[in-house]
Parts: structure tokens; sequence; C-alpha cells
């Protein structure tokens, strides 16, 4: 039998609140890891963030077609790291590695280019056989090793007849990429006129000049037609290379391997394709007795002497590695090259320990913020009250459980920009609950019982409560789209709770609400809370009995 007009049957609505909640709970102990624990943030467990910002050779914004595949090729480094929980997202025209726990070092080399070439080497100097050039008096670079008794080698001129004009140039060529999209495109044109001229003199000065400390312009732009003067990885060690005869992409597999009788350190193994490896054939056949560079993003890795012709399509990249750091080479070799070259914007490292009390101090927010609105509501609506507070434990409950569950599914990880949210959505849900009191304080006055104005002041604050949260989520919704960084965990979680929280006002609170106005006992105007109203009320029923023209209707507001 259906219940009146204006009445609802409470069981049924907790019922259904208990089935979602159940439901919910279901999932999270019997699906996935069963792990009844969030996905935290690196802000909240440790861990490093790198964002990478996209550098053009021309200075123009990426396109979103190479960001989306150069995010694809560094989730798939990441991966083959196995370092897990990892994430790769694109913020606007930047890729953010989120990396927790203690490898924070991977995750800032995974966004170096990897355009790995191979060329022949035409002239290889120590750093320190280099004289100082005149440009590094001026505070143009700072090459170790000056006045080495070293000779610079055929095609190094000597340093008293380079030109004053050409070293500057040179040393321009390196400063740091500017900001300015114009300045590093020229800057970029810049170092490819002296360190890829096809000018044996040019070359010389620019070799001469070359500071191995400085960040590289070329980095992911130099021309693989034209020789390159260029240095090793570990600033020890100056070359004049010639065009590239071999590229990376020819590169079928790569491997780390550890130490043996060959090779006494990690080395870095490459399986070549079919037309890779007939090339590499055909170079080290004609070229015995000669040095090879392996060039990965204009740095030379390895340099070593060809021994004899290698016809199997495989070769061995040898240098200073560690396990780490061969492992990290041979996964960024076997995933590709990155179409974008990156600059590290920012890397923000986080400490476990300090993660652990940032948490610290925002449950201890989350708590005092519940128990603040707890007294008041217990000072202010007695019973009422107290089922604010059961309504926000239940709340508080499905949100744990549904974001156990998000970071499951989708990858959403707690921070404390969403924690925030969480604690700010308390006021959301604490103002739908004083927004349904006060309309039932207003019946209450107006002359009706306790029982007979739930339903009128339900009818009242229902659309006060879904105008609020409709507000409240709609600006959450704009603030996620047009945000970046954490400020979207911020707006994720706020409008998560804003909708959770319509929830439980429709199945938990009005319910309990309508139970309570039905009991005797807390229907009393001492446990209620609502004896002053009350009072109001039969001043007013006495009033309209004195005057029996004016009726209840003509004394009901309009509603909200």
């Amino acid at each position: 039998m259906a219940p009146p007009a204006g009445q609802i049957r409470p069981g049924r609505y907790l019922a259904v609140f208990a089935l979602i909640l159940v439901g919910i709970y279901a999932l999270v102990f019997f699906t996935g890891d069963r792990k009844p624990t969030p996905e935290l943030g690196i802000d909240l467990q440790g861990g490093t963030r790198v964002t990478l910002t996209a550098r053009t050779p021309t200075g123009q914004p990426p396109t979103q077609e190479s960001l989306q595949q150069a995010r694809q090729i560094i989730e798939q480094r990441v991966n083959g790291l196995g370092v897990s929980g990892s994430e790769v997202t694109i913020d606007g025209q930047n890729l953010v590695i989120t990396v927790p726990g203690q490898n924070g070092e991977q995750a800032k080399r995974l966004g170096q280019t990897a355009e790995l070439n191979f060329r022949k080497v035409q002239q290889a100097v120590p750093v320190s056989a280099l004289p100082q050039s005149p440009g590094k008096t001026q505070g143009q670079g700072s090459t170790s090793g000056s006045g080495g008794s070293g000779s610079a080698g055929s095609g190094s001129g000597p340093a008293g007849t380079t030109p004053q004009s050409s070293s500057n140039g040179t040393a321009a060529a390196q400063q740091p990429p500017p900001d300015d999209p114009d300045s590093r495109a020229a800057a970029i044109e810049q170092a490819k006129k002296t360190r890829q001229s096809t000018n044996p003199q040019v070359q010389a000065q620019a070799l001469q000049a070359l500071n191995c400390s400085a960040p590289d312009p070329l980095r992911g732009n130099a021309d693989p037609q034209k020789p390159l003067v260029t240095c090793n990885q570990e600033g020890t060690e100056k070359y004049v290379l010639s065009p590239v005869f071999l590229e990376g992409q020819q590169v079928e597999t790569a491997s780390a391997v550890p130490p043996n009788q060959q090779y006494p350190g990690w080395t870095v193994n490459l399986q070549f394709k079919g037309q890779g490896a007939q090339k590499w054939a055909d170079f080290t056949s004609a070229n015995v007795g000669k040095r090879v560079a392996f060039v990965l993003d204009t740095q030379v890795v390895s340099a070593p002497q060809v021994q004899s012709a290698q016809l199997g399509g495989r070769t061995t990249i040898s240098g200073n590695f560690t396990q780490e750091s061969a492992t990290n080479l041979a996964n960024t070799l076997k995933y590709g090259s990155l179409p974008l070259a990156f600059d590290q914007s920012t890397a923000e490292t986080v400490s476990p320990t300090l993660g652990i009390a940032s948490m610290e101090a925002a449950l201890l927010a989350g708590g005092l913020g519940l128990i603040l609105v707890a007294v008041y509501c217990l000072a202010y609506y007695r019973v009422l009250g107290l089922l604010t507070i059961l309504s926000l434990v239940l709340s508080g409950a499905v949100v744990y459980g549904v974001l156990v569950l998000f970071g499951r599914w989708i990858g959403f990880t707690l921070d404390l920009p969403g924690m925030a949210g969480f604690i700010i959505a308390i006021g959301i849900t604490a103002d739908s609950f004083i927004v349904l009191f006060e309309r039932l304080k207003d019946e209450i006055r107006e002359g009706r019982t306790f029982r007979s104005a739930v339903p009128r002041s339900w009818a009242r604050a229902r659309r006060t409560i879904l105008s609020a949260d409709a507000v409240s989520f709609l600006a959450a919704a704009v603030l996620y789209i047009l945000a970046v960084g954490q400020v979207k965990g911020f707006a994720f979680t706020l409008g998560m709770s804003t909708v959770l929280d319509l929830i439980v006002v429709f199945l938990v609170t009005h319910p309990l609400v309508v139970l309570a106005s039905k009991n005797k006992f807390l229907s009393k105007p001492g446990v209620s809370g609502l004896g002053a109203v009350q009072r109001m009320g039969e001043r007013a029923r006495a009033a309209r009995k004195r005057s029996p023209k004016q009726g209840p209707s003509a004394t009901t507001p309009k509603e909200a």
C-alpha cells in the first residue's frame, strides 16, 4: 500500500542506501588487490614528480598528437623499469611524470629524447689536451684542462689564430636555450652553423670553444646529414663526427648485460633490424681499426674502436655503466626516441617521512573540522545533531569506498589538494542538513507538529539543496576542465563529494528525520531540541483560533 501524499517509507530508503554501501565495500574487498586503501599521491606517500616542457626547433607549441606519442613512449619506459604506481600525464604543453617511492633519479632521466645515431669518429681530443679559448677568459665557457700540453690534432687551428668573433659565436651557441621561443630557435640555428659546419676550420674552432658542461641546444635538433662537434657524456673527450650512417630506428631490441669475461663492466647489447644489420656489417668491414661513436641525444655514449667486421647484426655499447644506467639506456633505446625534445621544468621530490607528516596534518585538519561541526550540531539541534553526525559518518564511509575503487579503476591518487577538497565538502554536506533543519523549524514555528512539519519542510528544502549542490558541482567541473596540475585533484574530490552528498541526504538524512518525528521519545521537545520553536508554534495556533479567517495557508512563506 502506497504511503499518503508527502509521506515516505524511510525503511526502504535506508535499505537502498545499505545495499549501495554493501555493494561498494564488496567491490573493495573482493576485486582488484582487495586492499581497502586508496592510492596516495607522492605528497602523501613520498616520491618524485617531474614536469617536462616540450621544446620544438621552431619554438612553436607542440601538437597534441606528438605530446600523446611522447607520453606513450615515456610510459613504456617507466613500465620497462619496473616502477609500479607511476603515472605519465599531459598537462597543457607539458608532460608530468609521477613516480612514487625511491625511484626519483630514474624519473628524472625518463624525459631524454633518446635519439640514437651511429657516426664515424673523424677526430677525438681529450678535454684536458685543448688550450683555453679566448672566449672562456671572457666568461663564455669553462672547459677544464686549460693549458694542456697536448695537441688538438689535425684540423685544429692554433689557439692564437682563432678569430675572436667566431669563438664568441660558438660559445654563445652553447648557452642554455632561452625561454623565448624565437631566441631559442636562433640559438639552435647558431649552434648548427658552428658545430655542424662542413668547414674544417670552423669545426676546429667549435671543438676548441665547446663547453661540455653546458646545456646543449642541439639536443634533439641536430641534423643527421651533417657532421657534428660534440662531447662524450662524461665531458672528458670532444669529437668531430661524420654524418650519421646508421639511425637508431634500425635497433630491433636492446638489453643490459652484466660484467663478463669480455667486458669487465655493465654493457648494452643491441640487435639491429635487417637493413640496419647490413649497414653495420658494411661499416665495420670497411673501417677496421677506426672508431665509431654511439651518439645519444648529441652526446657520445661510447666510441669504441672497430676490432673486426661484425656480420651478425649485433653490437655492444660499453662505457662506465652501472646496472641501473645500463638498464635505463637499454629501455630507452628499446622503446624508441621521443618525437619532441623536453626540458626539465621542475623536479619535486618528497621524502616518505614528509609525506606521512603531510597526511597526518591533513587528517588532523579534517578531524578537527568534523568535531567542530558535530559540537555545533549537538549544541544547536540536539537529537537532529546526532542524525547529522550519523549522516556524516555514513557519507565518509561512502566517500572512502568510492575513493578506493577510483584509485583501482581509473588510477585516481589522493593528494593534499584532494584532501582539501574533502574537508571543504564537510561544510557542503553540513549545509544540506542545516537547510533541512531550518525549514523544519519554520514549519513548526508556524504551528505544525514535528511529525506533520517534516514532509512540508523536506519539499521546500529539497529544491534549495539541489540548487546549492548543482552550483557547487558545476564550479568543480569547470575548475577540473580548466585547471592544470594538482588543482584537478581538488576539483575532482570536491565534485565527487557533492554528488555523494545528495545520495546521503536523500537516502539517509531525510528518512532518519522522518523516523525521529514518528518516535515518541525522540520527538519530545527536550530531546529534539525543538522546544522553543514548538512553543512559538503553539502561540501561532492559539492566535489562529482567535482569528479563524487567518488560516495556515495565509502564513505559509513562499517556497525557496
